[in-house]
């Protein structure tokens, strides 16, 4: 029997330009809601710090290596993303985790 594909979890901190912070926060509420209806998306989450209120912490869930390429490969993730919000990014740091056993 075959294993099952491993989720995949993307943790994203942003730290955004001065004076952009809104801009993002729409941004990413649009990004939000589209990412949510891709088919392997399995939750998509949005923090901004307590401490420093222009950086934000994405929390995304992907069923597999697959679905995270759909998504990175949308319309939606090319037009939010790379055309809006990247440019109002002055730090942007992504890592893509894998669950793994405790031994």
């Amino acid at each position: 029997m075959t294993a099952a594909p491993a989720p995949i979890v993307v943790v994203a901190r942003w730290q955004v330009r001065s004076g952009a912070l809104g801009d993002v926060l729409s941004h990413v509420a649009e990004l939000r809601q589209a990412s949510l209806a891709e088919p392997g998306c399995l939750g998509y989450e949005v923090f901004q710090s307590a401490d420093a209120s222009g950086t934000l912490l994405l929390l995304e869930h992907y069923r597999d290596d697959d679905a995270l390429e759909a998504h990175r490969h949308s319309a939606h993730y090319r037009a939010w993303v790379v055309d809006r919000i990247l440019p109002l990014l002055a730090v942007r740091v992504v890592e893509v985790l894998r669950p793994r056993d405790a031994a």
